[in-house]
């Protein structure tokens, strides 16, 4: 695979997730669809920060995701979740997202969710990224901006 493995100091925001026994498949690490959660709860926690209105603001909806795994993560770790921003556009953002088990360096587990803000009334009409969160991503940006 060629990709190198990215490392903690790669990402801006942090928080900590313990994984739960129900986590677990019938082979004793985290499921694979499990982490698609905890990438939801890195960015919803974040988002959670931001002060957005719904109403007022609109709702972001995935329309990507990935999630490429490294490593096995298992019951009970708590890991470390990284989030950095690849991309704002006009109406759209790329978070990108690293899990990490306690003590090392390189990801678990990276991936990314891309977020198309939408109208909370008709979520088929999309709509700018509201300034408040726009200027909340500028300090998680890598890559560029694009409004």
């Amino acid at each position: 695979m060629g990709k190198t493995i990215p490392r903690r100091a790669e990402y801006r925001f942090f928080i900590e997730i313990p994984t739960r026994w129900a986590d677990q498949d019938a082979f004793g690490h985290v499921n694979n669809a499990v982490y698609y959660t905890y990438y939801d709860t890195l960015v919803a926690s974040f988002l959670g920060g931001v002060g957005l209105n719904a109403q007022q603001d609109g709702i972001g909806v995935v329309v990507e995701t990935l999630c490429r795994h490294h490593s096995p993560a298992y019951f009970p770790d708590v890991l470390s979740a990284g989030l950095r921003v690849g991309r704002i556009g006009s109406s759209s953002v790329r978070y990108e997202i690293g899990l990490f088990r306690a003590g090392e360096d390189t990801a678990c587990a990276e991936g990314h969710f891309i977020h198309v803000q939408v109208e909370l009334a008709n979520q088929h009409r999309t709509r700018l990224l509201p300034e408040r969160l726009h200027q909340a991503l500028l300090p998680l940006l890598t890559e560029k901006v694009d409004r």
